[in-house]
């Protein structure tokens, strides 16, 4: 696991060919802005991260796909830790429009080409 400050598209293939193959899993956090990659599951990077001192309400799982996942770009909205009834997400997708827009700035600005 390993936080991004920068990454490339080619980086990002390279650790999606030793995993899943065409994707990372990751975490953002959308109040300090970070995201961390590459582990099996959400969940334990999740986990790092709040040990680190993330606050839950501040991170989504997603995927990130560097050869492009649909429309929406390089990000994909699916993980089981954004299931959060108490924060009004009960499915594995981000509902709320706003964090969505946060979360692909952010990792929009750590990927480069």
């Amino acid at each position: 696991m390993q936080i991004i400050e920068k990454i490339t598209k080619e980086e990002l293939r390279k650790i999606a060919d030793r995993t899943f193959g065409d994707m990372v899993k990751a975490v953002v956090d959308i109040a300090k802005k970070t995201v961390m990659i590459d582990a099996e599951l959400h969940a334990d990077i999740e986990q790092t991260m709040l040990e680190n001192g993330s606050n839950q309400e501040d991170l989504w799982g997603i995927n990130i796909y560097p050869d492009g996942f649909d429309d929406n770009g390089v990000v994909e909205f699916d993980s089981l830790i954004n299931i959060r009834p108490w924060q009004n997400n009960r499915s594995r997708y981000v509902n709320d429009e706003n964090i969505r827009k946060q979360i692909v700035e952010i990792v929009e600005n750590k990927i480069t080409e």
